[in-house]
């Protein structure tokens, strides 16, 4: 599946939330990763994300797609980490 993973942590968690993200998905902008996934792997990147989250004042929102081809993305602006991979 295809997914966009959005948080928005407290300063103490921001980092150690980046860190993790980075290990599964594609960073794309502050706080904002994107990326195929298994359900599998995304059970597991959330495992790992609430034991970090403070979940009173923490959030995550994830938007799944089938495919990333059902999905039009439009950059306005600067874009701040490209996912194309150039060989």
């Amino acid at each position: 599946m295809y997914v966009i993973l959005v948080y928005d942590c407290g300063e103490q968690r921001v980092g150690k939330m980046l860190k993790l993200c980075r290990q599964y998905l594609h960073w794309i902008q502050n706080s904002v990763f994107e990326g195929e996934i298994s359900e599998v792997k995304l059970n597991e990147l959330l495992g790992r994300a609430s034991r970090i989250m403070d979940t009173d004042t923490d959030s995550l929102i994830i938007f799944k797609s089938r495919d990333q081809k059902w999905l039009d993305k439009e950059i306005i602006g600067k874009e701040k980490n490209s996912t194309d991979n150039f060989l």
